[in-house]
């Protein structure tokens, strides 16, 4: 009885010259230089991937979160005060908070984050002139 082995165009080889279990399909061999190259590459990519991940996550100290979240809070506090502006309410709770937030404000070991928070500081204060506070 006849079968189909495969899908595809018909082998040119003879059936006697193939090798038992080779299915016609071929991998092309690399030189030594060029697999060790190869090797070296795949090696070093994850480390380098790990390195840049590691520095992101380790580079923030204690100093920097609180800054950070110390600057949300502060620009969280003159929105609500903006909020308050604008629809006509009684904005004294904000302000009394916004001065809070703006007096005691942690000192990032960052120079960029630092240079952000002190501007939204310096925002705060403004505001807080404005009103007389």
């Amino acid at each position: 009885m006849t079968g189909i082995e495969r899908i595809g165009r018909p082998i040119t080889t003879s059936i006697a010259s193939r090798r038992p279990g080779a299915s016609g399909f071929s991998v092309p061999l690399q030189s030594a230089n060029a697999g060790a190259t190869t090797a070296a590459t795949e090696a070093s990519a994850p480390t380098l991937a790990t390195m840049l991940s590691l520095q992101e996550l380790g580079g923030e100290t204690v100093q920097d979160r609180e800054a950070r979240r110390q600057g949300q809070d502060i620009l969280a506090a003159l929105a609500d005060l903006q909020r308050l502006i604008l629809s006509g309410a009684s904005d004294g709770t904000a302000l009394q908070r916004l001065a809070d937030l703006a007096g005691s404000v942690p000192l990032a070991t960052d120079r960029r984050l630092n240079a952000i928070v002190s501007a939204i500081v310096i925002r705060a204060r403004v505001e807080l002139a404005r009103r007389q506070l």
